[in-house]
Parts: C-alpha cells; sequence; structure tokens
C-alpha cells in the first residue's frame, strides 16, 4: 500500500477541498494517526486532555471518547470515523502546513490537478463544455486567495470560480499571451450510470 493509498480525503469533500487536502499530505514529515485509538489520542492532545471539548467536536459522548482512547472500542461507525480523519487532518502538522502555504501565496504558486467538465463562455462547437484533465501551475496570487478561502471555511461550489479562474489564466490564455477573453467555468452535468 503507497502513502497515497493509506491517506484519502474524508468521505464529503469536492473535488477542490480533496485536491488541497492532498497537496497538504505531500509535504508532511511523518504520516497522519490511522487508527481511531490513535486519533483520539492525538485530538486529546490536541483538545488539551478535555474529552468533553473533544466529544462535543466529535459529536458523541464522553465515555465514547474515553473508550476509545483506551482501546477498548476499535471501529468507529462510518459518521465518526469521517470525523476523526477530518479532524485529524486539520490538525496534523500545523507549522509544515503554515510553511507550505506561505511559500505557495508568495514564491511558489501551487500545481493544480484536476480533472473537471468545463465550459467556456461564448457559443460554438470549440466553446462547448466537456471533460478535461487539466495540470497547470497556477500563480502566487491565485494560490493566496485560495488558500484564504479554504481557511476561512469556504464551501467547494465557493472555490469553483476562483480556481477556474486561476485555471483559464494560466493554461486557457497562457498567462494573457492567446484566447484573450476566454473564461472557464466548472459545470455540473448529471451523469447515468449502467448501459
Amino acid at each position: 500500500m503507497t502513502n497515497d493509498d493509506a491517506q484519502q480525503p474524508a468521505p464529503g469533500r469536492g473535488l477542490v477541498l480533496s485536491a488541497l487536502a492532498r497537496a497538504e499530505w505531500k509535504v508532511f514529515t511523518r504520516p497522519a494517526p490511522k487508527s481511531a485509538k490513535a486519533q483520539m489520542k492525538f485530538l486529546l492532545t490536541r483538545a488539551k486532555g478535555s474529552t468533553k471539548a473533544l466529544a462535543e467536536r466529535l459529536g458523541v459522548s464522553r465515555r465514547t471518547v474515553e473508550r476509545y482512547r483506551a482501546g477498548s472500542l476499535t471501529t468507529p461507525q462510518k459518521r465518526l470515523k469521517a470525523a476523526l480523519v477530518e479532524e485529524t487532518e486539520s490538525e496534523w502538522q500545523p507549522q509544515v502546513r503554515a510553511q507550505v502555504c506561505e511559500q505557495a501565496s508568495t514564491i511558489s504558486g501551487m500545481m493544480v490537478d484536476v480533472t473537471a467538465f468545463f465550459g467556456f463562455v461564448g457559443k460554438g462547437s470549440s466553446d462547448d463544455g466537456r471533460e478535461r484533465s487539466i495540470t497547470t501551475d497556477i500563480s502566487p496570487t491565485y494560490a493566496k486567495q485560495i488558500l484564504e478561502l479554504q481557511a476561512a471555511g469556504a464551501t467547494e461550489e465557493g472555490l469553483h470560480p476562483l480556481v477556474a479562474e486561476a485555471i483559464t489564466e494560466s493554461y486557457f490564455t497562457e498567462w494573457g499571451t492567446r484566447a484573450v477573453g476566454a473564461l472557464a467555468a466548472f459545470l455540473t452535468r448529471a451523469r447515468s450510470e449502467g448501459p
């Protein structure tokens, strides 16, 4: 099992938030705790040992927190498992995360690797929306705005316009050297399963 297989984004995250989480995992110096017991112990240290505070944060009873810490419970239900993964990821190595965000916001920007359904302003067959796999660098200016929105608790849909604008600038218009005036946007479309 590779490191990428071991640490998958928490269920419920969208395309952009998952990509940001994967980017963070690549810079961590140690893997985040994976077992429920280890995650609970880690989160208790972040909550300064307060089982009450951690229980409220996870939406469970204090006794449940104590049982996982002691190891008498080992397999959390789906909702608690997702909460443990999400909370652990959000608290893991804050100094490393801050350094990387600072560098991306001021010096290096960041690499975007996304497969999404993009549509364009305009008419005609070349402007029709379609699914594209895009890997491109985005500028530190856009990286800073995206990271600030994420830190402020922006939703997946709230990040789409800014990410699409950043991709438009770097990929579709190549920093203003071609297709001037093009504007990409994430589009939703229904997918049907079956024959």
